[in-house]
Parts: structure tokens; sequence; C-alpha cells
């Protein structure tokens, strides 16, 4: 059996805080549900629980029926096949992550932001890896990097902080997609200059991701050379989000952050 996607966890992370405002133990909630321990168990650890199961646990603890729906969104999430499948890609990286966020704030370095890449850097950034991959991977990875982009199209908000010396190395075009994606109401866009000194952003870029489950949990996402990592530790993703703030504040308004990539644009 494959390990549980982060949907699935979220909905039996959220299942057990339910059970647990009840006052119930997992044995007592078995008990009345006429399941094992070991099977309630399984479902608060990623298992996902079959449909009329689920609602008799909303039942069980109390759970309103007017205030079922977000439980039964997770659910539906947690069951259908991401559109990432056929791509190649399975649920527990970045991407489904990514896809269920409402909000997410990018801390870039070294290379504009995926969400705001045009095709022609994509294609740069995949030539400058040191492995070098097939036509078909590339044209895949090409196509999964557009899919996602279509979120700025809709109700995801985005805050990405962008260091000078990613942007510098952008051509034309790309510096005037950032301007016209960064005019969109649901896009704050902001240039972190080379004046503004050393910073807390200089131990590497990094991502915050928001969600609308049951909670309000956020977690960072940080890529390195040997892959990428995720973090769900509440003090941690706290600390994170305050360096966030912080870089914000040092960085140009979006105003003036469009204003001086629009100044760059020219100088290509």
């Amino acid at each position: 059996m494959s390990d549980p996607t982060f949907r699935q966890v979220r909905l039996g992370e959220a299942l057990k805080r339910l059970r647990e405002r009840a006052g119930l133990s997992q044995r007592e909630a078995a008990y009345r549900l006429r399941y094992n321990y070991q099977k309630l168990s399984r479902i608060e650890n990623g298992q996902l629980p079959e449909y009329h199961g689920m609602r008799a646990m909303l039942d069980l603890y109390g759970v309103l029926v007017s205030e079922e729906a977000p439980y039964i969104d997770m659910w539906e999430r947690a069951s259908e096949k991401g559109w990432w499948h056929p791509y190649g890609l399975d649920d527990q990286g970045y991407i489904s992550l990514e896809h269920d966020a409402i909000r997410v704030c990018e801390f870039s370095l070294g290379y504009v932001p995926g969400l705001l890449q045009i095709e022609a850097y994509m294609r740069a950034v995949f030539r400058g890896w040191h492995t070098q991959h097939s036509r078909k991977w590339t044209e895949n990875q090409i196509a999964i990097r557009t899919r996602r982009q279509e979120r700025l199209d809709g109700q995801l908000q985005y805050h990405g902080v962008i260091a000078e010396a990613a942007l510098k190395q952008a051509e034309r075009e790309q510096l005037l997609h950032i301007i016209e994606r960064g005019s969109l109401s649901n896009v704050t866009v902001q240039v972190l200059p080379d004046a503004a000194g050393l910073h807390d952003g200089q131990n590497g870029a990094f991502t915050v991701l928001d969600f609308a489950y049951p909670g309000e949990m956020s977690v960072l996402y940080v890529e390195h050379p040997a892959g990428s990592t995720h973090v769900e530790d509440i003090e941690r993703v706290k600390a994170t989000k305050l360096v966030f703030k912080h870089l914000s504040k040092l960085a140009l308004t979006p105003d003036e952050s469009a204003e001086w990539i629009g100044r760059l644009a020219a100088e290509r």
C-alpha cells in the first residue's frame, strides 16, 4: 500500500481533532462506530475512510449537518486523482500542496518564481541544470509548470518577493510578463534590492503555503540540491512567516517594484 497523500493525512488529522473535541478516546469512538481500534487509528493516520463511515464519524463527533461541507470537501479531494498524475507525478510532492493552497508566499533568491516564468525562461533554466534531461522530460516539465500557472487566473493569492539578482538574469519578455502578472488583484510582486544589505533571505529560497482546511494549517516548502522538504511544525512555520514579513518590508513596494522591473526591461 502506498503512503497516504497530503490530502488524506489532512483529513485524518481533522477527524482526530473532532474526536478529541468530542471528548472521546480512540477506543471509545471505535467501539461506538463498530470499528476495531486499529482501523480508526489507521484512518486518523491517513487511510481514506469509506464515505458513509466518515459521515458516521461526523455525526458521532457532534458535527452539525450545516457544518459538514468542509469535511465532505476534504474527503472528496482525498478520494480524487490530481491533474498531475498523467504527467507522472504522485500526490506526495509540491504540486499537490500548491494545488490545494489558498495562499502562496514565496521568496526567490536565484530564479524567477515558477508561477511567473514564461516558456523561454523555463527552457533556459532546464538547460542550465547540471543533470541533462531528455526533450520529452523537458516538455513534460514545461507543461506542468504552465498548468500550475492557471491558478493565478483564479482564486489563488500569490505574494512573491524576488531578489534583485534573479531579475537581472531575466530577458525583457520575462520581465514584462512579471509586471503583467503582478497587476492582477490576487498577485503581489516585490523586488528585494541589493541595497537592502544582508538579510535572512540569504539563507535560501523558501515557500509558505496556507490552506483552507479546518485548523488553518500552513506548510513550509524548501528545495535543496538533493531534493526538497516540507515542514509542518507550527512554530517553525510561524518563524518563517515572520522572516517573509521582514523581507517584504525590506523590499520595494509593489508599485515601486513594477517601476524598477520596467526600467530593467527597458535596458534589455
